[in-house]
């Protein structure tokens, strides 16, 4: 199977790509993650994306779809999830070439609907455990002994710089005139489903399994 999970940052695409990968045998393809790594094998894609990136430039569509098509050779027999990409109308239609030329198809595209002003405040509480990594939340997810990691025991926690009210709010606005356009497209293919993206995480996970099964 595979599927394309859709939502602003902070939605919480790559919490469930990841309850996915390993509930369904799927292999999560963040773009993000691919490009730094492909950067460190130093193959000739890996040089191109590396020039790209120094030079402080927007990474061709192009060189992205070159990116997955061959991630999806390696080791994607069994389905994948993409989680970042696409986010343009352009994107999709760039991916939905490379795909047919592999004769793979979308099975789904799911849309994870967020109130903004809720996610605001799941995004700017966030912090994580600067040993292992371990997230949690102000509000939503403290750890059970305050200023000790519930995994590891680690007391040093850290958020991203990102993490503030300012800058979610522009890549709020970014994605409402960036993605969302894509919404229509992946709708006339019959292949989109919104779930509420603002639920607690095991509920949310249960609607997607839901949407999956019925495909």
């Amino acid at each position: 199977m595979n599927i394309i999970l859709l939502g602003p940052p902070g939605a919480g695409k790559g919490t469930q790509a990841k309850r996915l990968e390993t509930k369904n045998n799927l292999v999560q393809l963040s773009t993000g993650d691919m490009l730094r790594q492909v950067v460190a094998t130093g193959s000739e894609l890996g040089q191109e994306a590396k020039r790209v990136m120094d030079a402080g430039q927007l990474m061709p569509d192009e060189l992205m779809i070159r990116l997955i098509s061959d991630r999806i050779d390696q080791d994607c027999s069994g389905g994948f999830i993409l989680d970042g990409f696409p986010r343009t109308v352009r994107q999709a239609e760039g991916l939905d070439r490379m795909l047919a030329e592999k004769g793979v198809k979308l099975d789904a595209v799911i849309e994870m609907k967020i109130d903004e002003e809720a996610l605001i405040a799941r995004v700017t509480g966030r912090f994580s455990c600067n040993t292992c990594g371990a997230g949690y939340h102000d509000e939503f997810q403290r750890p059970a002994v305050d200023g000790v990691c519930d995994v590891c025991g680690g007391t040093e926690f850290i958020r991203r710089a990102d993490d503030n009210e300012e800058t979610v709010r522009a890549r709020m606005e970014a994605y409402k005139s960036q993605t969302a356009p894509i919404l229509p497209y992946y709708s006339e293919k019959g292949i989109l489903s919104s779930i509420d993206g603002m639920a607690s995480i095991e509920v949310i996970a249960g609607r997607i399994e839901a949407t999956l099964g019925a495909v």
